[in-house]
């Protein structure tokens, strides 16, 4: 196979340049950031991920290339990020448009273009087919057009790439068989052809599934402390029934998958997504939740300044330092609206600081506060739970193996 360029070098662009470089494909990954391009050249990783460091070597002794600029190619996996317009809830497409555009200045004629990023169902019918038609070029002749979403998480990237099942949507079952090749080049999951739309529609239900279950869980946390009930324990009971599987409440959700995606449904479905709607209502809710708790700690110990309250956690999920969509963001922003200023802030995982009164030593971060409020299960924080002893804990996460926390 000819070389494959893969545009979008962030959490599933890079991994998956990654894992095909160090499967022995030539590799160029492309991104219009030129710091970041310049940093993968320096033989520098952009962001932690267990056994990232690993592949990033075997695939650099393998010739993989970074650059800013597009490739003369047959093949092309798009990984570039698809927002939602907080407005009207509707993917906003820019950004795959953009790389659509930009493949098509410089690719070879037959080329298949692989869209990985996550978008609405009937997005490249509505967007990407018009765009590409406007240049009278032909598709399924001068170009192939294909959707394999991405199915992974950051914090087990590199065994979900090579575990996962695959979905590929295609016009042509044969271009379809073709890229099922290439993707088990490194996937010892099932690798599944459907049609195009039918690969949109089963990305954004995968996780608009986990966002209803989660928000579930969510509502029975708020019951159960109105009537001072323990979730976890019911959850628990719940859950021994072999066809109940109820997930954890916590402070929200995060992540560029479960709180994104169920908007793409809602901005284009609003008359038939009653309960999506209200799903992501009830989780957008969580962090306001986490705050009316902190409220609770704080009257009941007569506790007056905010600024002996910190965040344990700035990542959306443990063990890893992607703070898209953060919870404690979230959180920090319904602080700002309400005129709480001050609270403190702890991450091990992030090493620059991007928000107000941000601690780098976990020492310091906890010299300065009374209540911790646990909003991420890192590993960091359950083998220093010795740290934390006499403080004022609120586990959002239900981690905490001692007496005493205050829970959501």
């Amino acid at each position: 196979m000819s070389m494959i360029n893969v545009i979008g070098l962030g959490y599933i662009g890079l991994p998956t340049a990654l894992i095909l470089g160090e499967s022995g494909l030539k590799v160029v990954g492309t991104d219009y950031n030129s710091d970041l391009v310049e940093t993968l050249n320096n033989r520098e990783l952009p962001f932690e991920e267990k056994g990232m460091p690993e592949l990033f070597n075997k695939a650099i002794e393998n010739g993989i290339e970074f650059s800013s600029e597009y490739q003369k190619t047959h093949t092309y996996i798009i990984a570039v990020p698809t927002p939602y317009i907080k407005e009207s809830k509707k993917l906003d497409p820019k950004y795959v448009i953009s790389a659509v555009h930009s493949v098509l200045e410089v690719c070879d004629k037959g080329a298949k273009i692989i869209i990985e990023s996550t978008v609405s169902p009937g997005t490249i019918d509505k967007y990407i087919r018009p765009e590409i038609e406007k240049r009278n070029i032909l598709i399924g002749e001068d170009v192939h057009i294909l959707h394999a979403p991405e199915r992974i998480i950051p914090g087990n990237m590199i065994y979900e790439l090579e575990h996962n099942s695959r979905t590929i949507g295609t016009d042509n079952v044969e271009i379809g068989e073709k890229i099922k090749g290439l993707y088990e080049s490194f996937c010892e999951g099932e690798i599944i052809i459907t049609d195009i739309r039918s690969a949109e529609m089963s990305k954004v239900v995968e996780n608009t599934y986990r966002d209803i279950n989660i928000a579930f869980a969510n509502e029975l946390a708020k019951i159960c402390h109105v009537d001072s009930m323990d979730v976890y324990e019911i959850i628990r009971i719940a859950n021994q029934h072999p066809r109940v599987n109820i997930l954890q409440p916590g402070p929200g959700v995060g992540g560029h998958c479960i709180s994104v995606d169920p908007w793409f449904l809602v901005g284009d479905y609003p008359d038939l997504t009653n309960l999506i709607l209200t799903a992501r209502k009830t989780n957008d809710s969580m962090p306001t939740h986490v705050l009316s708790r902190i409220r609770d700690i704080m009257r009941e110990h007569d506790i007056k300044d905010i600024s002996k309250v910190g965040l344990y956690g700035l990542a959306y999920k443990e063990n890893v330092d992607d703070t898209r969509e953060s919870p404690t963001l979230q959180l920090l922003e319904r602080m700002d609206e309400h005129l709480a200023f001050g609270v403190k802030v702890y991450d091990p995982f992030i090493h620059e600081r991007i928000v107000e009164h941000q601690f780098m030593d976990y020492g310091d971060f906890l010299n300065e506060i009374e209540i911790l409020v646990i909003m991420v299960g890192h590993d960091h924080i359950k083998e220093n739970f010795d740290l934390i002893k006499g403080k004022h804990i609120l586990d959002t996460k239900n981690i905490y193996t001692l007496d005493g926390a205050y829970k959501i």
